[in-house]
């Protein structure tokens, strides 16, 4: 039988919104990922080479200290959401080219600091403990921009995959959660093993994606949020946010299944609905930064959130229309 339906279509005059942006950032994704341009094509080298001069990225960098860190080489978790982790997780979200410099210190010294670390929360020693509730909300961003920066094949990397691999398996069980799963910290898991090649996944990272997989969309629901949790559900669950850094919504959480190729799952059809029924009639989405006060800057000049969210949105319903087919 023909195939009678249409294929997705972005209307121009959003995408030349994007275009139009004066953040490097977005006109760099917009390319990629809207419009599917190479890495070898010359506006997409141009535009990365912005990323790496732009006004938000040298405000990063400025407050990096030569020897890889943010602020204090002794909290690299505080002040949130502005210390190393953050700032490692923010630089890779705003596609900073992972050869650079800044960012290979970095990720080196969040190495070295991991390493070292005698903490409960931030021990590979303590992480390894099964007795322990998980923290692999920071666990799966650690490892995000740890493989952004191209350290897959380091051996505390590696560990770190199957430890967040395990953490998954029992749905990332967390004591600030009264030890009852966790939405965020699967998602935010989940988001880490993406970076992971296909073909570079272990049988027990597949399983762990599975099984993470199944947790969001076949246990629960995305749409109504009736995840384990001892009290409301978190407002930033029915918002459109960027940036976001341990936490979750349901715009993230596709953003992630698009990634693992998991929008093609009947259960995921409502949570689509849902975000296509948030597009205003301009073809854009309203944006949130409920934390924009606390972070670095991540939008040149009168830019904001709306560029962000409406990337990612039609990114998601770009990869949901082609896995359809």
């Amino acid at each position: 039988m023909e195939d009678t339906s249409k294929p997705f279509s972005i209307p121009q005059t959003t995408i030349d919104w994007l275009l139009d942006s004066q953040t490097p950032s977005i006109r760099y994704f917009t390319y990629k990922n809207l419009l599917n341009r190479p890495d070898d094509d010359a506006m997409v080298q141009s535009t990365r080479t912005q990323i790496g001069n732009a006004d938000y990225t040298k405000a990063i960098l400025a407050e990096q200290d030569k020897a890889g860190f943010w602020y204090n080489p002794k909290h690299f978790y505080g002040p949130k959401y502005r210390s190393s982790h953050w700032a490692m997780l923010l630089l890779s979200e705003l596609g900073a080219a992972p050869e650079m410099d800044a960012l290979q210190k970095g990720a080196d010294f969040m190495l070295r600091r991991m390493a070292e670390s005698k903490d409960t929360y931030y021990s590979i020693d303590s992480y390894l403990d099964s007795t322990q509730s998980g923290f692999c909300c920071y666990w799966g961003n650690w490892l995000r921009y740890q493989l952004y920066a191209g350290n897959h094949d380091h051996p505390l990397v590696q560990q770190v995959i199957k430890i967040v691999s395990k953490d998954v398996m029992r749905h990332g069980r967390c004591e600030y959660n009264n030890h009852l799963p966790c939405a965020w910290g699967v998602i935010r898991s989940l988001f880490g093993l993406a970076l992971i090649p296909d073909e570079r996944r272990t049988t027990e990272t597949h399983n762990a994606i599975n099984e993470g997989s199944a947790f969001i969309l076949n246990q629960f629901e995305l749409t109504q949020a009736n995840y384990p949790n001892p009290g409301k559900v978190h407002p930033l669950w029915f918002r459109l946010n960027y940036p976001l850094f341990y936490q979750a919504d349901i715009l993230f959480t596709l953003r992630v299944l698009a990634e693992l190729g998991g929008l093609e799952k009947a259960n995921v059809k409502n949570a689509l609905a849902w975000l296509e029924s948030k597009r205003k009639e301009d073809g854009t989405w309203r944006g949130s930064s409920p934390y924009k006060s606390r972070t670095h800057p991540f939008v040149s000049g009168m830019d904001g959130p709306e560029r962000w969210v409406t990337l990612q949105a039609l990114t998601v319903l770009k990869a949901a229309n082609q896995g359809a087919r």
